[in-house]
């Protein structure tokens, strides 16, 4: 352990020397995250909210890892140069068997059959898809595809974007549940230098997990919790202080998100994956939790070889989960209050391969879900017949999203997050 007298103490150096909960849901008195002046913003830079956004609007964020299809999921049907590119792959137009489902508005362009649940929303107004989005110079890894995407800097070297839309909005101090990831990992986008989310698996494993070690540890940790309060200034500058105020928010936090999870929900969610988890934040949601942000995510379309038969499947979770999902907001009351947005690291080269599925690409669509969002299809399908050595162009920068997402649903500066101006056309009705 480092010398308590000559190191101050980080939120992120306490959590590695130790912190047994199955989360990293330990947040950090003020005075603390002033010691660590290191990872600590300028308060200059520090912005509020905008006055007349409400407080309790909520993001949830959808990551479809692998690099989802975007061209056989947002189908341009009407195509012949789609159709050559994609001989078995291809889906063809609306009214033939396996056909897309048509959008309204467009004679051209439509979904994947498998998408149904989503073409539900899309009719009810309710869901909106932006077109051909990406950024310059595209990577095609992976890896450094979604540190792209998950910090909006072309490096890929800063904290989140949402880590810094916290980091800008607390004040600097870390607020517990602001932000919650359900999986086994936090995503890069969630990590700012003074606020990290909650995450867990599965709610029950949001707990206190000394005793599964040694039940001696019961006693000790009961009397930490139980003796945790805010104290006089000399006594929260103590190293003792910040031991208890962490280990009481996050045992706060832990009751609270499994109580909430325990409940039943208002609808039938279908049993797949995704539909879990957003079933969990249906739950945290309904039962008001503080979070601004949930993060979850779905893998497996890193289609390189027989895809239709795979990636219909995926759709087909994604569609339905995100319905059911919908359902639950309306049921609850809450489906003003939650905008959706679903992403993936890159879409798929045009042409398919010979292993009847499709490599690595460049842009995708993205897609929105709330009573908030501007229905339809936003913004123009990139061209199939002017091609970047066998991908698409982009022809809208991501970052020009995100800032839609910040400044008119989250009500935040979104210069001061993402490092320069990229506002554009509003995601939102009226905008």
């Amino acid at each position: 352990m480092p010398d308590h007298n000559q190191t101050p103490w980080s939120r992120r150096l306490f959590l590695q020397q130790g912190v047994t909960l199955a989360s990293l849901a330990a947040t950090t008195p003020l005075f603390i995250e002033r010691s660590a002046r290191g990872v600590m913003l300028p308060v200059g830079s520090l912005v509020s909210s905008q006055a007349g956004v409400p407080e309790d609007r909520i993001l949830v964020v959808v990551q479809l890892g692998g690099g989802n299809d975007g061209l056989n999921t947002v189908v341009p049907y009407g195509s012949s140069d789609y159709h050559r590119l994609r001989p078995q792959l291809g889906i063809k137009e609306p009214g033939r068997t396996g056909g897309a489902l048509a959008i309204d508005g467009s004679d051209e362009i439509g979904l994947n059959p498998a998408m149904s649940g989503f073409k539900e929303l899309m009719d009810e107004g309710v869901a909106g898809i932006v077109q051909g989005v990406g950024y310059p110079n595209p990577n095609r890894s992976h890896f450094s595809s979604m540190d792209i995407w998950h910090t909006a800097d072309p490096k890929g070297k800063s904290n989140g974007w949402i880590g810094r839309y916290f980091d800008n909005t607390c004040e600097g101090t870390p607020v517990p549940e602001a932000g919650v990831v359900i999986g086994r990992q936090s995503p890069l986008a969630m990590q700012g230098e003074t606020q990290l989310p909650v995450s867990f698996e599965r709610a029950e494993l949001f707990r206190w997990m000394g005793t599964d070690m040694d039940s001696k540890l019961e006693e000790q940790y009961e009397q930490i919790a139980r003796t945790a309060h805010v104290g006089a200034v000399e006594e929260e500058r103590s190293q003792n202080a910040f031991l208890k105020r962490t280990t009481l928010d996050a045992r706060v936090s832990s009751d609270k998100v499994r109580k909430a999870v325990a409940r039943s929900p208002l609808v039938t969610y279908p049993g797949s994956n995704l539909a879990g988890q957003l079933r969990m934040v249906g739950a945290m949601i309904r039962a008001e939790l503080p979070t601004r942000v949930y993060y979850v995510t779905l893998g497996g379309f890193d289609t390189h070889a027989n895809q239709a038969g795979q990636h219909a499947r995926l759709l087909d979770q994604v569609g339905s989960a995100l319905n059911a999902f919908y359902r639950d907001l309306q049921a609850q009351g809450n489906n003003s209050r939650v905008m959706t947005m679903v992403f993936s690291e890159f879409g798929r080269r045009v042409a398919q391969n010979g292993s009847g599925g499709t490599d690595h690409g460049t842009a995708a669509p993205m897609y929105f879900i709330g009573d908030m969002v501007r229905p339809g299809l936003l913004g123009t399908h990139p061209a199939l017949n002017r091609l970047d050595d066998g991908d698409l162009i982009h022809n809208t920068d991501f970052r020009t999203v995100y800032a839609s997402v910040l400044e008119d649903w989250m009500g935040a500066n979104s210069r001061e997050i993402l490092g320069g101006k990229w506002k554009s056309e509003s995601l939102l009705r009226g905008g």
